[in-house]
C-alpha cells in the first residue's frame, strides 16, 4: 500500500520521498484527498507499457480470422482453478 502523505509535506522533504518512491509508490493529498502519485521510473516505464498494449474496439470489427482464433484459444492450465468460480453460480 502506498503511503500517504499531504502536500505541503512532500514539497518540504520532496528529497525524501523521491527515494521512497524507488521503494513504493507514494500518493500525495491535498486537502484529505490523493491528488497523485510520485512512482519510481520502472515503474513509471511499466505503467506506459501497459498503457500502450491496452486496446480496445467493437466486436464487430473483429475479423473472421481473430473470431476463429478466439474460439480455438484456451486458458492457461494454471489457471484452472478460476474454473470452479464461474461453476458457482
Amino acid at each position: 500500500m502506498a503511503a500517504t502523505v499531504p502536500a505541503s509535506e512532500f514539497t518540504r522533504n520532496f528529497g525524501r520521498y523521491r527515494m521512497q518512491a524507488q521503494r513504493e509508490p507514494v500518493a500525495v493529498s491535498s486537502h484529505g484527498q490523493v491528488t497523485g502519485y510520485f512512482v519510481g521510473p520502472d515503474d513509471y516505464e511499466e505503467f506506459k507499457r501497459f498503457r500502450a498494449q491496452r486496446q480496445s474496439f467493437a466486436t464487430v470489427e473483429l475479423s473472421d480470422d481473430r473470431i476463429a482464433a478466439i474460439a480455438k484459444s484456451r486458458m492457461d492450465p494454471r489457471h484452472a482453478h478460476l474454473d470452479a468460480l464461474l461453476d458457482q453460480e
